[in-house]
């Protein structure tokens, strides 16, 4: 089979990218379905204060001398967001495919869990975080709304921060109901407002899903010696890198990531690390076994 991350490298055509993963899933966004008073019978549960009684079973009463309720599942739909970190730092290339970076790689993600949602007749949409503001993709249902999700992804580039606490909270009323949000991003500024606003959501009883990417050279401190690093989000450069600060680097770096696994774990938001160098396929079904136990 061919590497998805082939396919990136060489296409940016979501829809190939999307035909090409979905074809190996077996996973859905969420469970799709939900007890209750539904038409597909399910089981049988013991009585309970509150029941409506048209649910009791009076033939297993007459048998049993006990009161049963039939229990049924329905097709249950949730709203779904999918929240994009296309900050400048989301522009970082893999030095072993040149021609992905973090937010390609993120939109090749976010396209194939829209095109899962839409199989499931979920309402989806898209929030975008660049350019120090909240770009929206409103929620809907179908076809045509993968194809608005699609579009959005693909013209969206890797620009300027993330917005602040003021801008997120104003653009961010929209999500009421609770909701599935799938948020992914390289998780560089942390702790910030963005952060705070995913597990402010998570307070809100929103079930929250992190993925967070990274390149083999930023994960592994492989770079080679004496690059110059760059803040793209400030343009500020920082000394070269050389053999005595490669540990202090991974340190740091071990550290970070540390506090934001953690502080995602005392959410229980489900935190999973992928370098974009790693196959797109095999990162969205470990994504979706790792948020289904979470």
């Amino acid at each position: 089979m061919i590497d998805t991350n082939y396919l990136l490298a060489h296409s940016q055509d979501l829809d190939l990218i999307i035909r090409h993963v979905l074809a190996g899933l077996g996973h859905g966004l969420h469970a799709g379905k939900e007890r209750g008073a539904g038409v597909e019978f399910s089981e049988y549960r013991a009585y309970a204060p509150g029941d409506e009684w048209r649910r009791v079973d009076w033939k297993l009463l007459a048998r049993n001398d006990r009161y049963y309720v039939r229990e049924a599942e329905r097709d249950s739909h949730v709203a779904i967001w999918f929240w994009l970190d296309a900050s400048a730092s989301m522009g970082e290339i893999s030095y072993r495919y040149p021609e992905i970076s973090k937010l390609d790689y993120a939109r090749a993600v976010v396209a194939c869990l829209a095109a899962v949602a839409q199989r499931q007749g979920d309402a989806f949409g898209l929030i975008v975080a660049n350019q120090a503001r909240i770009h929206l993709t409103p929620l809907s249902r179908g076809p045509r709304q993968l194809q608005r999700i699609l579009a959005h992804l693909n013209r969206t580039k890797a620009e300027q921060q993330l917005p602040d606490a003021m801008q997120i909270k104003a653009q961010m009323q929209f999500i009421r109901a609770p909701s599935l949000l799938f948020a992914v991003s390289d998780f560089l500024d942390w702790p910030s407002a963005s952060g705070e606003s995913l597990l402010r959501l998570r307070r809100m009883r929103h079930d929250v899903r992190a993925l967070s990417l990274h390149t083999e050279a930023e994960r592994n401190a492989s770079f080679p010696l004496h690059t110059s690093f760059r803040d793209p989000e400030s343009s500020a450069y920082t000394s070269e890198l050389t053999a005595q600060q490669r540990p202090a680097y991974q340190a740091a770096y071990v550290q970070h990531y540390e506090r934001v696994r953690q502080d995602l774990k005392a959410m229980d938001i489900p935190y999973l690390q992928v370098n974009i160098e790693e196959d797109i396929a095999k990162v969205v079904r470990n994504w979706l076994r790792k948020a289904g136990r979470g």
